[in-house]
């Protein structure tokens, strides 16, 4: 079988592929100049999505930020009334997809913020930081990474 692809569809591909590439590298940047181990920053994933299909529901500024933001404030909420575990990071997961689709913030990515939460019993700052400047950062950089692009390879905006 032979995969056929037009000279603009591969281009637009490339680019988002050397923009997460790029993401990636920033965000191990960002690991090490704050000390934070790159298992606690949760946008690997993130990355793949809005660099990858950057008109997909999923990828679009509401999911990427409200979604982090939701699951980490449940992950929160539940290791600081009931304590880290598993289960009760199994059970904040739950509940942040739930969370999600009610407040039309659904971003599976963030599905692991409150595993990562409960389980390392991280504090509120977290919250903070690396989640909502992370993910704001992120809509950021795809946003004018994915223009830059549009510009470059002569795509006007649908």
């Amino acid at each position: 079988m032979r995969l056929r692809m037009d000279r603009g569809l591969l281009a637009v591909i490339i680019a988002g592929a050397v923009g997460g590439a790029a993401a990636v590298g920033l965000m191990e940047l960002a690991s090490a100049y704050s000390a934070l181990p790159l298992s606690y920053i949760p946008f690997a994933t993130s990355i793949v999505v809005v660099m990858g299909s950057p008109e997909a529901p999923p990828a679009q500024p509401r999911a990427l930020i409200g979604g982090h933001l939701i699951s980490t404030l449940i992950g929160l909420v539940i290791v600081k009334a009931a304590g880290p575990g598993p289960w009760l990071a199994a059970l904040a997961v739950g509940l942040s997809i739930v969370a999600m689709h009610l407040t039309r913030t659904f971003h599976p990515p963030a599905g692991i913020d409150p595993l990562i939460v409960v389980v390392n019993n991280l504090p509120w700052t977290f919250l903070l930081v690396p989640v909502a400047v992370g993910a704001c950062a992120l809509a950021v950089f795809a946003f004018l990474w994915h223009a830059l692009a549009r510009r470059l390879l002569g795509i006007r905006p649908q």
